[in-house]
């Protein structure tokens, strides 16, 4: 008998917390896992649960299967069911298993951090089938999985209204009444795992630029971390509050529980990643779009894990020598501060234009103040400037760059003689700053309107005849020169 109102599939601790959302919301949700163990495992242990995971009667509202036959049939139609399964092949593999099962106008979501493309291409193919498919994107990692995080679905539109009420029901919460949901249509095909995308590309940015800001504080000030850590506190009582800002706060606090010291003194310099930054910059260069921040941050994740590398050239490798901060502390900390909120603009900016630039290469109509609002909670890059930039395309919704809307403008304004002062000063002491250098190099290169790109076409021209354009000639009209015959010298 068909009972449950939406099934998941794939019962690692982000599936579970998946589970226990939708039904402490109300919502009887069937579970399905490849392992039956894991099923099993999960279901039977959920009166044990703490209460601040399990709602009251949410343990009778959830229902393990074991096989994908079990599972299908408990659902009510038109059939609901979400994967929450590794990216890639184990999705396709799913999705085959499930397609003998169902019937037309059935939902497959697709709950994973996938790339885009594969996402356009599930839609394509189960169209043809008669199925319909989400691709969303859930942010806010165990917690906000559980207690509500941002979700970004897209896909085939006609299935929105199907899957809107849970998906709406368990998001994070924004507003003055904490009732305005972080989710909502992103647009067609790839569209949610697109923005999901650019949101981690962002998320990569945000992070790199804290742990610039972090090496600058702490190699030229020499703050303890109990002084980070009041450095920190208060900026997140300011432009710069967020929950990557929080969570740096609380980091410089705890202690090591296996021996003396500060935790964050013990952890390797190495860094993973899971590589959806490096998506989004792959992709950005497919586009021919700027998003020179959020790549740089990526490089640094690769740099940082030359570890063994690096200490070798420590003996080898000199950088300036008796160099030393000399101004004034308090000043500088401010500094620090205004370069990394210029620099954060920058990244969003960018994070936008590519946006942008994807809508008009695959026709997607993205509504981009409602996804600054949908980043507003539950998700690893809210902040409160993302409100901000919902009422800059909410004043334009035609605006091409952030930079130009008149908040920003000013902000970066404002931030700009800080900014390079902290570049100056990280340089001349032989710190590392490549994600605070690509966004200042980013704004000085936009607010340009000529770059020495010439040259770069008459070089281009000279050993390829590749043509060019004239500032004095309409746009389109082609040239070239014999560069050798016409020497003057």
């Amino acid at each position: 008998m068909a009972t449950h109102d939406i099934g998941l599939i794939g019962l690692a601790v982000m599936g579970q917390n998946l589970v226990l959302n939708m039904a402490n919301h109300g919502f009887s949700v069937a579970v399905y896992n490849r392992t039956t163990q894991t099923t099993d495992e999960f279901v039977g242990g959920l009166k044990n649960e703490p209460q601040d995971k399990v709602w009251a009667g949410t343990p009778d509202r959830i229902q393990g299967y074991h096989t994908l036959e079990e599972f299908v049939k408990s659902l009510k139609r038109p059939r609901r069911m979400m994967i929450m399964v590794k990216a890639g092949a184990p999705v396709d593999a799913v999705i085959e298993q499930l397609k003998p099962l169902l019937e037309p106008g059935d939902i497959i979501i697709d709950g994973g951090n996938s790339y885009f493309p594969d996402t356009n291409r599930r839609d394509a193919d189960l169209r043809k089938a008669g199925l319909r498919f989400i691709g969303t994107g859930v942010s806010g990692g165990e917690e906000g999985a559980l207690k509500g995080p941002s979700i970004m679905p897209g896909g085939h539109h006609d299935a929105w209204p199907f899957v809107k009420d849970i998906f709406q029901a368990i998001s994070a919460k924004v507003g003055p009444n904490n009732d305005i949901p972080c989710c909502d249509w992103v647009g067609d095909a790839g569209a949610g795992q697109y923005v999901k995308m650019v949101h981690n590309g962002i998320e990569y940015g945000d992070m790199q630029l804290i742990c610039e800001a972090y090496l600058i504080l702490k190699e030229t000030l020499g703050l303890t971390n109990n002084e980070l850590h009041q450095v920190f506190k208060e900026w997140n009582e300011t432009e710069l509050e967020s929950y990557l800002i929080e969570i740096t706060r609380d980091i410089f606090t705890v202690k090591d529980s296996l021996g003396s010291g500060d935790l964050i003194d013990k952890i390797l310099d190495t860094a993973g990643q899971k590589g959806t930054g490096k998506w989004m910059s792959q992709h950005a260069l497919d586009l021919g779009v700027p998003t020179t921040l959020i790549t740089e941050a990526v490089y640094a994740r690769c740099l940082s894990a030359q570890k063994d590398e690096r200490v070798r050239a420590e003996t080898v490798l000199a950088g300036p020598k008796d160099a030393k901060f000399t101004g004034d502390k308090k000043q500088f900390i401010e500094d620090v501060k205004q370069a990394l909120y210029a620099s954060k603009l920058c990244s969003y900016a960018q994070g936008y234009v590519q946006l942008n630039a994807a809508a008009k290469e695959f026709g997607w109509k993205l509504n981009n103040g409602n996804i600054a609002l949908l980043w507003r909670g539950g998700c690893i890059i809210r902040s409160r400037f993302l409100g901000d930039i919902k009422a800059a395309f909410d004043k334009n919704p035609d605006l091409e760059n952030l930079l130009l809307d008149d908040f920003f403008k000013a902000a970066i304004e404002k931030a700009q003689p800080s900014w390079r002062r902290v570049l100056s000063t990280a340089i001349q002491l032989g710190l590392p700053t490549p994600v605070f250098s690509a966004a200042l190099n980013y704004f000085d290169g936009y607010r340009r309107g000529r770059l020495p790109a010439n040259l770069l076409q008459a070089q281009r021209d000279y050993f390829g005849a590749h043509t060019y354009e004239r500032l004095d000639k309409n746009r389109g009209e082609m040239f070239h020169t014999d560069w050798i015959r016409e020497r003057t010298l």
